[in-house]
């Protein structure tokens, strides 16, 4: 696949908050690869999206090889901007911790030795949160301190930007789009 100018990639764990707000945000944009975890594949399905919708829309990688060869295009400069929305405290902890042994994590650890940027909604970013589970009935969570404090840590990492809504998140994209496009005219 020869790029003539870089793509957004982004990518989906299992987590289902606000991940329709997320999937609907993201099937706006153009020039966009996605990539799923495992634990994604199912949760889409939860909340009601398919993959064959999704794929009429933007390229999809799913979490299929041992060694994650998509990673590669970091390398070859596909991707000026990499997103993590929703992320899992699963996730985010393995990234914290330099673990990058599923698809996700090693986007993640890729897109930042590279220097590409990234921008991450973890699922957990308060102590007490609203969500909305499978079938669209609200519920209260209460994300663990170690889940909290994964997030505090990820925020401190080089060419992250970790966004705490949904509102957030599109602002940190519509952003970084408006200044790539911005960079690639000069």
């Amino acid at each position: 696949m020869l790029m003539n100018k870089p793509r957004l990639a982004w990518a989906l764990t299992g987590s289902g908050h606000y991940i329709e707000e997320c999937l609907n945000f993201l099937l706006t944009l153009d020039d966009v690869d996605l990539y799923l975890s495992q634990a994604a594949e199912e949760v889409i399905k939860m909340y009601g999206f398919t993959l064959n919708d999704i794929r009429q829309k933007m390229p999809v990688y799913r979490d299929k090889a041992a060694s994650s060869p998509p990673v590669g295009h970091f390398y070859k400069g596909y991707y000026h901007t990499f997103v993590m929305a929703p992320a899992t405290s699963n996730t985010i902890a393995k990234c914290v911790l330099g673990i990058s042994d599923s698809l996700v994590t090693n986007l993640y650890s890729q897109a930042g030795k590279c220097r590409v940027p990234s921008i991450v909604y973890p699922c957990d970013i308060a102590p007490e949160m609203e969500t909305t589970a499978p079938g669209g009935k609200k519920v209260m969570v209460y994300p663990r301190k170690i889940d909290l404090e994964g997030t505090e840590k990820i925020t401190a990492f080089e060419y992250t930007s970790v966004v705490k809504s949904v509102d957030e998140l599109i602002k940190t994209v519509a952003d970084r789009l408006v200044f790539v496009a911005k960079e690639s005219v000069t």
